[in-house]
């Protein structure tokens, strides 16, 4: 047996147990940071942290949380969402997960097929919802975050009550972690289906132990690392980032807030960050329209002209040639500092998951010395399947699979995996998850891919999205929308649209803050953002863009039209998911006269 093997088998059996080992080894250490209502940091030591989640958890038994009984918490990422998890899983109850801008039947559908017992809303919108759609005849308790209500428990007032329940049953929480096994529910997670209702995905505290043994593994984090952590805790990426931190130790600087991750990052220098790739592609996009003309546009090019030139060499860790080390130095100083001071200047490494990351986007910041790793995972493998090790990526790869699991790609080129990370199956729906679960244990992704000879995974389609033209070529729409997405800066959003059709075409939405910079560059400040959108003159700017992004695709994959939409795609328009994943047959239905309007004379 391995001494990974071993370490993974050796890992403490619940979310309880591994917490409890995290505060013993390192009981005044940072374990996290936020801010106050007043924008000051304040932060808690993994002592003070265990104090208040054992306040919590004994507030919620108080409330006659059982074992494996669901709590919904409707809330953005903020330290409160983080504290309660852990005391849901500390009192043996599950965390059932909402999007806070979940509408309508979606919102009603998780409340109720989860069965869920006590409801945390954020804030008044989402006790509105709860009320309107569900109502709380069948709850046992419902906590409100932000304000108050008569019906409602405040945060504070839940820890009383747990103070006053420990008073009268002192080891009632350590009785409960004691009582939970590693295959009970830890976690219900929907996931935002592009197509009906979402799906339940059960996952047990043994996936999330798993997860954080396994990354620790790895090496990758170390306990004195300080991650900047923003990620939706609805989504099963935040989950399993904040399980890895309790089995590694290291702190979290807490902050859900997406209009604060740049002040965020230069006001509290953390060593790493995970994110999506649209987080990256925004920085990129932001820096890109800032230096687009002038002296600044032919210095920010020369400097990542010279970045890319020195890319083989310091993948393969070999020292620059001394000529295109001075100059590297030199574009180190005047473009690439800048952009790393930006991003707080102690910034090791970023992760990014939850769908794939153009290889350019990757390219584009390790030039200038920037590291973005790529993992992958789905949520019925709790997040985190592989992951790219940040001293030696490789580029367009999400890395070989996790210690412990191990991928296997089908006839049909479908990624198979099997690991302690794999769910326990949909929630209610035993007949979806034997669709997803073979007798083996293998778990279809629904992703296509390849494997090379070290193991290393390429994601190249989605199994359920590729497009077929009239001329019998497929085409993964992805591998189009990550082209445009890097190689025009002022796209927000990219839909591939032609299946069936003789060609591709797409529609576009555009970055409210590049068409605000474009409009000030252009005179045409004053314009409202759908105004700018559909002017003639935006229109030339983004076909200079487009024959570049086209280069970057095979010949039946370029997109011969496109249409500038006047508004973002959004959840309350149907045209996302929860988690900003794409509703191709709502987009499609939705926008059906806009698409067939590129084809009404097909070339």
């Amino acid at each position: 047996m391995t001494d990974i093997q071993q370490r993974l088998d050796s890992r403490p059996p619940t979310v309880g147990a591994m917490f409890n080992d995290r505060v013993a080894a390192s009981p005044q250490a940072e374990a996290f940071r936020y801010p106050d209502d007043h924008g000051a940091w304040v932060s808690l030591t993994w002592t003070r942290t265990r104090e208040i989640v054992w306040e919590i958890a004994a507030g919620l038994l108080a409330l006659g949380l059982g074992t494996e009984e669901r709590v919904a918490i409707a809330s953005s990422t903020r330290i409160e969402w983080v504290l309660l998890d852990l005391a849901i899983n500390c009192a043996g109850g599950a965390t059932t997960t909402v999007y806070p801008n979940t509408q309508g039947e979606e919102f009603a559908h998780i409340i109720t097929h989860s069965d869920s017992r006590i409801f945390v809303a954020e804030n008044a919108d989402q006790l509105a919802k709860l009320r309107d759609l569900v109502g709380t005849e069948k709850l046992a308790g419902v906590v409100l975050l932000d304000g108050s209500d008569p019906d409602a428990l405040s945060l504070d007032a839940l820890r009383e009550a747990g103070r006053a329940h420990l008073a009268e049953h002192p080891t009632s929480v350590d009785d409960a972690v004691a009582a939970t096994s590693p295959d009970t529910l830890a976690t219900l997670i929907y996931t935002s289906g592009t197509t009906g209702l979402p799906k339940g995905v059960e996952l047990v505290h043994s996936n999330w132990t798993y997860e954080g043994a396994a990354v620790d593994a790895l090496g990758i984090i170390g306990p004195d690392s300080l991650q900047y952590f923003w990620l939706p805790l609805s989504h099963v990426f935040g989950k399993a980032v904040m399980m890895i931190q309790l089995q590694i130790g290291f702190g979290s600087v807490v902050d859900g807030r997406l209009d604060q991750i740049v002040p965020g990052l230069g006001a509290t220098h953390p060593i790493f960050m995970c994110g999506a790739p649209r987080i990256f592609e925004k920085v990129r996009n932001a820096v890109k329209a800032n230096t687009a003309t002038g002296v600044k546009a032919k210095i920010a090019r020369w400097a990542f002209a010279v970045g890319r030139e020195s890319r083989p060499y310091r993948l393969a860790g070999q020292k620059l040639p001394f000529a295109m080390g001075i100059a590297y130095a030199i574009a180190d100083r005047l473009v690439f500092s800048s952009l790393k001071e930006k991003m707080g200047g102690n910034i090791e490494f970023f992760i990014s998951g939850s769908a794939k990351l153009s290889e350019q986007v990757q390219e584009w910041f390790y030039s200038a010395g920037i590291v973005i790793v790529e993992g992958y995972g789905l949520t019925e493998t709790s997040a985190v399947a592989a992951v790219n090790e940040p001293h030696t990526p490789r580029f367009g790869t999400v890395g070989p699979a996790l210690p412990g699991s191990e991928f296997r790609i089908a006839e049909d080129g479908e990624v198979l995996l099997k690991g302690p990370g794999v769910m326990r199956g949909y929630h209610k729906d035993p007949e979806q998850t034997a669709e997803v679960l073979d007798a083996d244990g293998w778990f279809h992704t629904g992703d296509i891919g390849e494997l090379d000879a070290e193991g290393y995974l390429r994601i190249t389609d989605r199994k359920k999205d590729l497009m077929k033209t009239s001329g019998g070529k497929y085409v993964a729409p992805q591998k189009v929308e990550g082209a445009l997405a890097a190689n025009i800066p002022y796209v927000s959003q990219a839909v591939a649209v032609g299946d069936g059709r003789k060609y591709i075409s797409a529609l576009l939405t555009l970055d409210p803050a590049a068409v605000e910079n474009w409009a000030k560059r252009h005179g045409k400040e004053g314009l409202s953002y759908a105004e700018v959108t559909q002017l003639p003159e935006m229109r030339v700017s983004i076909d200079r863009f487009m024959t570049r992004a086209n280069r970057k695709l095979e010949r039946w994959e370029t997109v011969k039209k496109y249409q500038i939409l006047d508004h973002e795609l959004s959840v309350e328009r149907g045209g996302v998911t929860a988690n900003m994943k794409l509703r191709r047959a709502a987009i499609s239905q939705d926008y059906a006269d806009v698409i067939d309007s590129m084809y009404e004379v097909e070339d």
